[in-house]
């Protein structure tokens, strides 16, 4: 494992958040179950760990880097001109990784709130992180924040992959607390909000979290936000226009690829 990187983490967070000092970490692993080293996969000519940065970048809410489970990853970020630390490759899940690299960049606590950015979000609009993160500003009894998204079709409601976020929403409608979230088919009439994986976390929720064992909703519906639930944490979401475009199979991969020509032309062999 590298050495732990020396001195703080630059902060560039944008005047809006001034109330907070955020930083935005990306895990990111090679042993996916379901498209093993997709970190790697190029799109748009560059491997989409760093697509996913660039984007968090982008969204200029505070300093950003990857929380690798390898040192591939860490090797590609550096490259393009990233952060990147290395963390152990047998930690459970996103949220340990970037617990772990939080200790490690930040050991001083000076990061008071913590953007998990997906590692197969190569498309991420900025301004789905800053929604986000703007949760943590205007509601001050938000201990978690994250995205949901209208359902892509009526085909959602039904598949256990597409997980249900349910919300008491504000008057206007784009933004909610969250009561509960499930794989399973909801009963009656009304919008279904798809939620997306990107969290807003205040530092001290975090590590609350992350101490906790799993708890039983979590275990039944295999979702870990369900143990902050539990836990008596309180989540918000932002409601975004439509999904991320998320990479998990290699069906994604090809059309990530084929968006990623839509939007900047084709490529050519391996640059693609």
């Amino acid at each position: 494992m590298q050495p732990a990187p020396s001195g703080p983490v630059a902060s560039n967070a944008s005047p809006h958040f001034a109330s907070m000092n955020p930083i935005i970490l990306i895990p990111a692993r090679l042993a996916a179950r379901r498209l093993p080293g997709k970190p790697l996969a190029m799109i748009g000519g560059a491997p989409m760990i760093v697509q996913v940065w660039r984007r968090a970048v982008e969204a200029d809410i505070g300093p950003v880097a990857v929380a690798a489970g390898d040192a591939e990853i860490v090797a590609v970020v550096e490259a393009a001109g990233g952060r990147a630390v290395l963390t152990d490759p047998g930690l459970p899940s996103g949220s340990d990784r970037i617990l772990a690299a939080l200790a490690r960049l930040d050991p001083a606590g000076a990061h008071d709130t913590v953007i998990n950015l997906q590692g197969d979000m190569p498309f991420v609009p900025p301004a789905v992180l800053t929604a986000c993160a703007d949760l943590l500003v205007s509601e001050p009894g938000c201990d978690i924040a994250t995205v949901v998204a209208p359902e892509g079709g009526l085909e959602d409601r039904s598949n256990p992959d597409v997980v249900k976020a349910i919300l008491a929403m504000d008057g206007a409608g784009r933004r909610g607390r969250a009561l509960y979230f499930t794989r399973s088919t909801l009963w009656g009439e009304g919008p279904v909000w798809r939620h997306i994986g990107i969290y807003g976390y205040r530092r001290a929720a975090l590590e609350r979290f992350n101490a906790a064992p799993p708890s039983p909703l979590e275990r039944r519906e295999a979702l870990e936000q369900l143990r902050a639930l539990e836990l008596g944490l309180t989540i918000w979401a932002a409601a975004i226009d439509a999904a991320p475009i998320s990479v998990d199979t290699p069906a994604d991969v090809a059309a990530a690829r084929a968006h990623a020509d839509r939007l900047q032309g084709p490529t050519q062999g391996d640059e693609r």
